[in-house]
Parts: structure tokens; sequence; C-alpha cells
């Protein structure tokens, strides 16, 4: 009896054993194998040094200069080392040499390299070096600061080239690997996976980029990121941390944006986008309510820029855009790089939600103006402060309507700061409509009236209420 029950424990412990082998074995095949991957891809990936020249000021703030300092004195040295001179003589600029590393990669076999523009910004000088220790000096072919995009030529011939992949059929969870060269440490391998795809971050309004866990560091910026068939489905651009250092957030470019980049740089020297001109944000449960919409979805219309695309084809605020063409807009972030991929002067179909009802506006896209005049169409098109503490902005009917006023021919009171203004009594909201004996139509005719206000005398100003409309005395300051 014992005999047998003892075969049988034996039995039981055998079969135990081969169930624990088999399913430790099972798992270790489950896991990736990144040792060919690395090995075949690693020559396609460059290190990345710049050289820039900069100038610092031996002079503090607020024209407080370094002390004069006894001959002996051992902060001479230090002033020496971080200002460039001796007890603050002189106070002329000191020039000196600043270096930055990054990765990148080789996408052509005649030398045309993928980076970051923040890599190689304002560098004057781009030194490359290939895996097997050649530098070159590089030309920077042209860069797109909107997508941190950047190519670079060295004049190499039948270098090793990287298979370009795409994020169509990359999922969530997949497995990815990035090599680049953190820190300076050429080369360095690192794997995680896919986070999430089509992430918006803050500024970076035409990039939908890929989230990883993939460790990334300084220096690993401009290299490719890859998934298990070592195709580059990502531009490795930024991290989110607290410290500077890697802490589980990292994004990437996705593959199919660079290229595109890199083929207009090449192309035509610039990168154009397609515009619909406006500002947009999320639809939130409470708005979806207020909007008739069963939940959140989509982009609502918060301003429509003056001679955009949007107001000539009757662009509304106050519209939740729905869909782009054929494609669902599930939330503001999806719809800047959807119309900055589109192509300008073709007809685009917008799906809207208007006073709860669905509607088509059609709407030829315009061209992405350059950042500082996009900045400055975005802006409200204010008055100085300098206007006896006034700054006032044109009025429009979507102001009118949100306000309340019967009139949208006039001014509108943005702030009152302490002044004239405020002790006449003007405030926020107010509609300046006559100053003196001269209409104020709008921003135009309020700064040619302001600049001609005699100095000393006190002025009639007729502004629009929620209450009516009613004239205020304004004394102008003799001087």
């Amino acid at each position: 009896m014992n005999t047998m029950l003892s075969r049988s424990r034996l039995a039981f412990l055998t079969v135990s054993l081969l169930l624990f082998w088999l399913s430790a074995n099972t798992q270790a095949r489950s896991l990736p194998d990144f040792v060919d991957l690395a090995k075949k891809n690693s020559p396609s990936v460059v290190n990345i040094s710049t050289k820039q020249r900069k100038s610092v000021s031996n002079r503090f703030r607020h024209d407080f200069r370094i002390p004069d300092l006894p001959e002996d004195s051992p902060l001479n040295e230090f002033f020496e080392r971080f200002f460039g001179q001796e007890g603050g003589q002189g106070d002329a600029p000191r020039e000196y040499d600043t270096q930055s590393l990054g990765s990148g990669f080789v996408i052509s076999s005649d030398g045309y390299i993928l980076t970051n523009t923040h890599v190689v910004e304002d560098a004057d000088e781009v030194i490359v070096r290939l895996s097997d220790r050649r530098e070159f000096v590089a030309q920077t072919v042209g860069k797109d600061k909107r997508s941190d995009v950047a190519l670079l030529k060295i004049e190499a011939s039948e270098l090793p080239v990287v298979k370009i992949g795409s994020t169509k059929e990359l999922a969530v969870g997949e497995w990815v690997l990035a090599i680049g060269s953190p820190f300076g440490f050429d080369h360095s391998v690192t794997a995680g996976i896919v986070s999430a795809k089509g992430r918006n971050l803050p500024n970076e309004n035409y990039v939908p980029f890929i989230q990883t866990d993939v460790a990334i560091n300084p220096g690993n910026s401009g290299g490719p990121l890859f998934n298990l068939d070592g195709e580059v489905v990502g531009v490795n651009s930024q991290i989110f941390s607290r410290t500077g250092g890697y802490m589980g957030l990292s994004f990437a470019i996705p593959i199919e944006m660079a290229m595109n980049v890199v083929d207009q740089l090449r192309t035509k020297g610039r990168v154009t986008r397609g515009w619909l001109g406006v500002l947009i944000q999320d639809v939130t449960r409470e708005l979806a309510d207020a909007f008739g919409m069963r939940h959140p979805k989509g982009a609502l219309v918060a301003r429509v820029l003056p001679g955009s695309p949007a107001s000539k084809s009757g662009l509304q605020v106050g519209d939740v855009i729905l869909k782009y063409n054929d494609e669902v807009i599930s939330n503001s972030s999806m719809l800047p790089p959807i119309v900055g991929a589109s192509r300008i002067d073709r007809p685009a179909t917008l799906t809207v939600l208007r006073k709860g009802k669905e509607i088509s506006v059609n709407v030829d896209i315009g061209e992405l103006p350059a950042e500082e005049a996009l900045a400055e169409a975005e802006m409200p098109d204010q008055s100085s402060e300098d206007y006896l503490g006034l700054v006032v902005s044109e009025m429009t009917e979507e102001k009118q309507k949100a306000l309340g006023l019967d009139s949208a021919e006039g001014v509108l009171v943005e702030e009152v700061n302490p002044g004239p203004a405020e002790a006449a009594g003007l405030k926020q909201g107010d509609l300046i409509q006559m100053i003196g004996q001269e209409p104020i139509r709008n921003l135009a005719d309020f700064r040619d009236q302001m600049e001609s206000l005699p100095a000393g005398e006190t002025v009639a100003v007729l502004v629009l209420r929620r209450s009516g409309q009613i004239f205020l005395a304004m004394r102008i300051p003799a001087s």
C-alpha cells in the first residue's frame, strides 16, 4: 500500500515539474529577443554632436557690477572662471563654446540623416559619427520646428540604411526598441511597449505622438524607434520629466509624419501644412449637456480667425466639428494633425453640430501661416495699455451675443488699469461707441481719437452696457 502511495506521489511530482517546465519555457518563448534586431540596425544609427558659440555678459542685472576685489582674494578665481574677469574689471561680454549631443539615423545610402530640430537648432557646426567611428561635418538641409524634424546630409556613400515602417498597424501594448546616445553613450539599446497613440502635447498641436515607456534620456533625441520587425515607426523626440531624466513617459514622432516633412524639405526646402483658422477646445460633459449631445465628442469652435478659410466657409463660434471628411473627430486634439496633413487649396467637408442639428460645411483648406503671423492672428487685436489705462479689442458678433449687448459697433473694454479711464468709471465689458464728438466704429477709430485727445481737458465717452447707453466724463492728463 505504501509502495503504491509513493509511486503515486512520484508520478504527481513528475507531472508537476513537467508542467512547470513547459509553462516556463512557453513564457520564455513569448518574450521578444532584441539581439538580432539591435545587431542589424545599430550601424544605421548615428551620434550627433553640435557646437555653438555663445556670449554671456559680465554684468549682473540692475547694473550691479562685480565689485573690485583685492589681488590676493580667493574670489578672483571664481569670477574669472564663471564671469571671465578678475575683480569685476570691465563688462564686455565673454564668448564661450557649448556642445550638445543627440542621435539620428540614416535614411538613404548617399548620406541623408533624419534627426530632431532641437538637436541641431542654432548649431554652428554639426558632427555626425557613424558606428564605425568615422566622423563627418554635416550640412543641415532643412528643419521644421513645428514637427521637430530636421534633415542632415553628409558626404558619404554605401551607408547602412534603416527600414521605414508604418504606425497604422502599431498597437498599444506592442514591443518597441530605441537605439541612441543617451548622455553620449553611443548605440545604447532600450526597450518597452507602446503606451498610447495620438498623444497631443502642450504647444505641439500638429504631431500625434506615440507614447512609450522606453527609457529615453538626453542624447536619445532624434534616434529611431523600431518595431519587432526591425522597421522604424517613430523618431524619439521628447520625455515628460520632473527631474530632466527618464520617468517612464517618452514620446516619438510617427514615422509617416517625419518622412512627409523630409520629402518636403528635400524638394521644396520648407514645409507647408493645411490650415482651417479656428481656435478649438474639448467638449466637456457639461458642454455636451448644453449642446444636447449624448456624450462629449468633437472639437468645439471657440474662435474663428478673421480672413481664414473657416471664416470664408461660414463656420461659426459654437459649432462642434464631429467629422473632417470621413474621419471622426472624437476630441479636439485629433483635428490639428489631420488638417495639417491636408493638401492646400483642396476642399474638405466638415460635419458640424449647430444648434442641435448636424450640417455639412465645405471649406477650402488654406496654408498654415508662419508662426509669427499665426500668433498675431490668434491674439485678440488689442490696443496698448498706454491709452489712459485702457486695453480694448475689436467687437465681434460673437462677443456681442456673449455679453448680451444690443450693438456690435464700437470697441470692447477688455481691461481697465488705474488711470483716467478707471477714474471716469469705465468698466470691463463696456462697449465704447463715442469719444468726444467722434463715433468709434472699430479699433482704428479708437486709436486715432485717443491719440488726438486734447491734454488737460475733459471729454465725453459714450459706452453701451447691458443696462443701456451712458455718457462718462474722462479727464485727459495735462502731460
